[in-house]
C-alpha cells in the first residue's frame, strides 16, 4: 500500500484531510477509519475523488477507480486523533492534533514561500550569469546547495525567537547590580532621519534592562529637516536623552564627533540613527566590562532588520577578535563599544575616511586596546534598505575606497609594508598583498611513496608556473616499491640542482617523515606540501610568504580545491565533527560562502598541512610535528602549538591549489588503522581539552558543528563539546 496526505486543514471544530491511497493493483481496495486516543471509533465523512496523476504514475494508465479521498471529522481541542488505512495485510496509522497540524502547515508554508522567493527574474539573471562564467555543472551544484538551504532546521526569525532572553531573564537583568556600574554613552549621528526610525531607535534604548546610560544625538540635518521635535519630546520624558541641532551637515565623521563631544560616560557605544538595539544589549556590555576591566573594546553579533521593522534576517555570527579578517572586511561593525579613555588616546572619527570612518576608528581602537572582547549574541538590528551598504554595496562605492585607505593606514601604523590593497571578491571585501622582504629561500618538503605522476605534476607546477623562484625541494622518499620511482628520483636530481631526495627507512609516520625532511632544509621558511597538489595561482608562494614574514604570524594555509573546482579546504574549525574539520567542503569555488568567508584572508585555529608554510624558527620552538600523532590531527596539533607561541595561523584564499586528496596513503580501512585513528583522537583530545570544551574562538558558538557551511546550530541536538559526524 502507498498513500500520501497532501492537505490537512482545521476549520472551526473539524479536521479535513485530502490525499490518495493505492494497493498493489488498481482493483485493491483501501479502507479508512478514524479513532480517538482511546482507540474508539470516530464518525467521519468520506468522499472518493479522482486522482489521474496517481494512476498514471503508479499504474501507467488512467483508471476508473477513484484513488483520492476527502475525509472530515469533528474534533475537540487538545485531543489526539488517528487516521487508519488498511489494504489487505498492509496498515498505516497517522496521528493528528492541533500542534502537529500547525507544525506541518508551517513547515510546508515556509518551504513554499522560500521557493516562491527564489522564482524571480533577478534569480534567473544571476543564475544565467553564473552559468556563463562557471558552466552548467557548477550551476547545478549551486542550485542544489540553495535548495538544501530551504530545508534548514530553522528560519532565522524562528531561531531568534527561541534563543532571545525571555521576560523572566530580562526582569532579572533589570534587578541586577554589577559591582562596577559603568556609564555607557550611546552616540548617534542623525541626518534627515525618518521620524519612525529615530523613534524606534530611541524606544529600543528606553527598553534597555541596564539603566545607567545616556544617548547623545547630533543632528546635522538642514533647517526644516531636523528631528528636534522628536528629540525634544524624548528628552523631556527622560533626562538621559541628550541632543544637539548642528544647523549644518558636518559629514558622518563631524556629526558623530559632535555626539561624542556630549558624552560623559565611561564607554562610548556607536549606533546608527535608523537601527535598533536588543533589550539586553547594554546589559551585556556592562557584564563584559565587569568580567575584565581590561576589556577596552567590546563588540557583538548582529542581524538585519527590514524597512518596516517586521522581519529579522541575515544574522552575522562573528568570530572572536580576528585581525586578518578585519583587514579583509569590517566584520566587527555593530554593536561596538570602546573605553572612553582609549577614545581620548586614539582620537575621534577622521573625516578623511568618511564612508568608512567607523572602519578606520575600529582599527585605531583595536591597535591600542589592552583586550578585545566579543559577545557571541545578536545585540544589534541593522536596518537594511535600498540606499544602505547593507543591501546595495555599489550605492556607496566611495565607502569601500575609503575602506581600502583605512586598511593601508592601519598597516602603515604597524610598520607592515604592503604592495597593494585591492578589491576582493565583492565590494567591502579586500585583498591585501604584502611586500616580500628580500628574497628568502623557501624549503618545500614533499613526502612521497611511488605515485611519481602525481609528484611530477606537483613539482612542474611549482617550477614552471609559480612566479617565486627561490625554492628548494626536499622529497622525502617513504618506502616506495616501484623501480620507476627511483629512476624518476635520479633523473629529477640530475636535471634540477635545487631538488634533493632523502630516504625515510622506517614505517609510515607523517609527523616523523616531515620532521626528518626539515633536518635537510636550508631555508628560513618551510612549505609542507602533499605530493598530490598542483598550484593554480602563480603567485601562490608570495601570497603565503607575505603573511608568513610578519612577526605576528606563525603559519599560513591555502585554499585547496578538488579536481571538480569544489572546496576541499578553506580553513579548519576545531570542534567540527567532534575534533576538527575543514570549512565549506564541497562548495563550488565561485559560490558565495557565509559572508564570503571562504574568500577572506583570516585567522583560524588551524589549517591543513597539505599546504602549510611556517617559519623554521617557529617550527623548532614548537618541537616540529608531534610524532605520537602518526597519521591524523598532526597538522591541527602543530597549529595549536604555533598559537601557544602567541602566533597567528592565517588562511589565505588567494594561495590557490588543487588537492587530489591523499591518493598516496589510502583509507582507514583495516581494524589496525581504525584503532590508530581512535588512539590519535584520544591523544589530541587530551592535549587540547580547553578548545574542545569551550569552543573554537575563531568560530561562533551559535553556528553548527554538524556541517561545514556555517549554518545555525541545531538547538535540539547540539551542545558545545559534544562530538558529531560532520555532514558534507
Amino acid at each position: 500500500m502507498k498513500y500520501k496526505v497532501d492537505v490537512v486543514r482545521i476549520r472551526e471544530n473539524t479536521i479535513q484531510l485530502n490525499g490518495w491511497a493505492i494497493g498493489r493493483t488498481p482493483e485493491a481496495k483501501v479502507e479508512f477509519s478514524v479513532e480517538d486516543k482511546h482507540h474508539k471509533p470516530v464518525s467521519f465523512q468520506y468522499v472518493a475523488t479522482r486522482r489521474d496523476d496517481v494512476s498514471q504514475i503508479y499504474f501507467h494508465e488512467t483508471c476508473s477507480q477513484e484513488f483520492g479521498f476527502d475525509i472530515q471529522f469533528d474534533y475537540e481541542r487538545g485531543e489526539d486523533y488517528y487516521l487508519l488505512l488498511r489494504c489487505g495485510n498492509s496498515r498505516a496509522r497517522i496521528k493528528y492534533n492541533e500542534e502537529l497540524i500547525a507544525k506541518r502547515a508551517s513547515v510546508a508554508h515556509k518551504r513554499r514561500e522560500k521557493i516562491k522567493d527564489l522564482m524571480t527574474m533577478e534569480t534567473v539573471k544571476v543564475a544565467f550569469d553564473f552559468w556563463k562564467e562557471n558552466g552548467l555543472k557548477a550551476l547545478v551544484l549551486k542550485s542544489k546547495h540553495k535548495l538544501q538551504g530551504i530545508d534548514n532546521d530553522y528560519d532565522y526569525g524562528e531561531w531568534y525567537e527561541l534563543t532571545r532572553p525571555n521576560e523572566e531573564e530580562l526582569e532579572a537583568q533589570r534587578n541586577h547590580r554589577f559591582e562596577y556600574m559603568p556609564k555607557l554613552s550611546v552616540v548617534i549621528p542623525a541626518y534627515r532621519t525618518p521620524e519612525k526610525y529615530l523613534k524606534e531607535m530611541l524606544d529600543s534604548l528606553l527598553a534597555q534592562t541596564y539603566r545607567k546610560w545616556e544617548v547623545c544625538v547630533a543632528d546635522g540635518s538642514p533647517a526644516g529637516k531636523d528631528c528636534e521635535r522628536v528629540l525634544r519630546r524624548y528628552a523631556e520624558k527622560d533626562s538621559r536623552v541628550k541632543y544637539v541641532i548642528l544647523g549644518e551637515n558636518k559629514g558622518i565623521s563631524g556629526n558623530t564627533n559632535a555626539a561624542m563631544d556630549m558624552a560623559t560616560g565611561d564607554f562610548i557605544v556607536l549606533a546608527d540613527h535608523d537601527d535598533t538595539l536588543t533589550p539586553n544589549a547594554l546589559y551585556e556590555i556592562a557584564k563584559a566590562i565587569n568580567q575584565d576591566p581590561e576589556h577596552d573594546v567590546i563588540y557583538s553579533d548582529e542581524d538585519k532588520l527590514d524597512m518596516d521593522g517586521g522581519a529579522l534576517f541575515e544574522p552575522h555570527f562573528k568570530p572572536d577578535f580576528n585581525p586578518d579578517l578585519l583587514t579583509s572586511t569590517n566584520y566587527i561593525c555593530h554593536l561596538f563599544a570602546v573605553n572612553a579613555d582609549l577614545v581620548r588616546e586614539v582620537g575621534q572619527f577622521d573625516h578623511q575616511y568618511d564612508g568608512a570612518q567607523d572602519y578606520d576608528f575600529i582599527f585605531r581602537c583595536t591597535e591600542k586596546a589592552r583586550k578585545i572582547y566579543h559577545i557571541p549574541k545578536v545585540l544589534y538590528h541593522w536596518r537594511c534598505h535600498q540606499a544602505s551598504t547593507a543591501s546595495n554595496p555599489e550605492s556607496k562605492l566611495y565607502a569601500f575606497e575609503a575602506g581600502a585607505r583605512a586598511i593601508q593606514a592601519h598597516f602603515d601604523r604597524l610598520g607592515i609594508q604592503t604592495d597593494s590593497v585591492e578589491k576582493g571578491v565583492d565590494y567591502g571585501k579586500y585583498h591585501v598583498r604584502f611586500t616580500i622582504q628580500g628574497n628568502p629561500l623557501v624549503s618545500v618538503i614533499i613526502p612521497n611513496k611511488d605515485h611519481t605522476a602525481d609528484l611530477d605534476i606537483c613539482l612542474k607546477s611549482l617550477m614552471e608556473k609559480a612566479t617565486y623562484r627561490n625554492l628548494e625541494f626536499i622529497i622525502v622518499e617513504n618506502n616506495s616499491t616501484e623501480e620507476k620511482t627511483f629512476a624518476y628520483y635520479e633523473q629529477l636530481q640530475k636535471e634540477h640542482e635545487n631538488v634533493k631526495v632523502v630516504t625515510w627507512e622506517r614505517e609510515f609516520n607523517y609527523s616523523a617523515i616531515n620532521n626528518f625532511g626539515v633536518t635537510f632544509a636550508r631555508g628560513d621558511y618551510l612549505l609542507f606540501l602533499n605530493n598530490d597538489t598542483e598550484i593554480i595561482e602563480p603567485d601562490c608562494i608570495q601570497e603565503m610568504l607575505g603573511y608568513c614574514q610578519r612577526e605576528d604570524v606563525g603559519a599560513v594555509g591555502a585554499r585547496l580545491l578538488y579536481q571538480d573546482d569544489t572546496i576541499q579546504h578553506a580553513g579548519v574549525v576545531v570542534g567540527f565533527g567532534g575534533i576538527a574539520g575543514h570549512t565549506f567542503i564541497g562548495l563550488h569555488k565561485s559560490e558565495n560562502s557565509y559572508f564570503h568567508r571562504a574568500m577572506c584572508a583570516q585567522d583560524y585555529s588551524a589549517v591543513t598541512a597539505a599546504c602549510l608554510m611556517t617559519k623554521k624558527e617557529v617550527f623548532h620552538r614548537a618541537g616540529g610535528f608531534s610524532e605520537e600523532l602518526a597519521v591524523a590531527f598532526n597538522d591541527i596539533d602543530y597549529c595549536m602549538k604555533v598559537r601557544a607561541q602567541d602566533k597567528l595561523v592565517v588562511y589565505n584564499p588567494y594561495a590557490l591549489l588543487y588537492h587530489y586528496e591523499s591518493k598516496s596513503r589510502g583509507l582507514e580501512d583495516t581494524p589496525e588503522k581504525v584503532a590508530r585513528f581512535n588512539r590519535e583522537i584520544k591523544i589530541f583530545s587530551e592535549k587540547w581539552p580547553d578548545i574542545l570544551k569551550n569552543g573554537d574562538p575563531y568560530y561562533n558558538p551559535n553556528l553548527t558543528l554538524r556541517k561545514s557551511n556555517f549554518a545555525l546550530r541545531d538547538l535540539k541536538k547540539e551542545k558545545i563539546g559534544e562530538p558529531y559526524p560532520l555532514e558534507i
